[in-house]
């Protein structure tokens, strides 16, 4: 296999589109589908083929990258591609999953003789957007050769967490970094909706902890989102994040551990969703602090 691969991308919202760019750029040939096409439609000005169907865009493809909302998106595209799928084509299935879904997932690629990588990715739509992604893989050292060059299209780092792609390791370290990533989105939320209401001004707040163990720059990012009211275009919107939310508060449960900050994460981005913030970046939960009354 060369370098210049056939990459089908299945799924372009706002990383799966940042990716079919980085990817058409890095000279392979693209072929990108998405169940709603206009997201997919102008993907053709960077060169990209937008495939009608899940079929037509894996035709011939060296790597299938599936980017999908959920486990049960992307099974069921996959079987509506599953004709067209030649044995021995790598899957590199990047859609953040619950550790159910890897395992039906695995399944389907033995059925069909796929290379099966579990492949989700950190970061949101800016480091997408720039090919900085870090990328977390598991699966055969045999034949990473021929996902590397995805890979290196895509992100700035991979980490490698197993040969066992099916065994979910890249899944599992994923929803531990998520668990952060929203935790710290929630507080954001939180310690300015508090300081709202106390009438403190929230800057004090980010002078006290300054160059201090409490300052993130995380927390500032997502701050600076509410506060300047940038929460469109999302870096990772309240309805993905609330779903991921949904699959760590699982993984815990069914590992014993109960997640609450987790679960009330999640609860805080479904009610945001609920208030119509669902398009908007995640740290538009912190509209949640406010109940039902207009956020407009």
């Amino acid at each position: 296999m060369t370098d210049e691969l056939t990459v089908s991308v299945l799924g372009t919202g706002i990383m799966g589109a940042a990716m079919a760019r980085n990817l058409a750029r890095a000279g392979h040939t693209v072929r990108a589908w998405n169940r709603t096409r206009a997201k997919a439609d102008p993907l053709a000005a960077d060169g990209a083929h937008v495939a009608g169907t899940p079929a037509e865009a894996v035709r011939d493809a060296d790597v299938v990258l599936t980017v999908l909302h959920d486990g049960a998106a992307a099974l069921d595209v996959m079987r509506r591609a599953a004709p067209a799928l030649r044995p021995g084509t790598a899957w590199v299935q990047s859609t953040t999953v619950g550790l159910e879904d890897v395992a039906d997932l695995a399944a389907f690629a033995r059925e069909h003789g796929l290379v099966f990588y579990d492949a989700p990715v950190l970061g949101t739509r800016e480091p997408a957007e720039a090919g900085r992604l870090t990328v977390l893989a598991a699966g055969p050292a045999q034949g990473r050769d021929g996902v590397a060059p995805v890979f290196e299209a895509i992100g700035a780092r991979t980490v490698w967490t197993g040969e066992d792609g099916a065994a979910g390791s890249a899944t599992r370290l994923k929803l531990v970094a998520n668990s952060w990533v929203l935790a710290a989105t929630a507080a954001t939320g939180e310690v300015l909706a508090l300081a709202e209401a106390l009438d403190v001004d929230p800057h004090d707040f980010f002078d006290l902890v300054a160059g201090g163990p409490l300052d993130m720059g995380y927390l500032r990012a997502k701050a600076r989102l509410v506060l300047e009211g940038r929460l469109s275009p999302a870096q990772f919107a309240v309805d993905t994040a609330a779903k991921d939310a949904r699959l760590i508060v699982r993984a815990g449960e069914a590992k014993g551990v109960r997640l609450d900050v987790a679960a009330a994460g999640a609860a805080r981005l479904e009610r945001a969703a609920a208030q119509g913030h669902g398009d908007e970046d995640m740290a538009a939960a912190y509209f949640a602090s406010f109940g039902d009354r207009p956020t407009a």
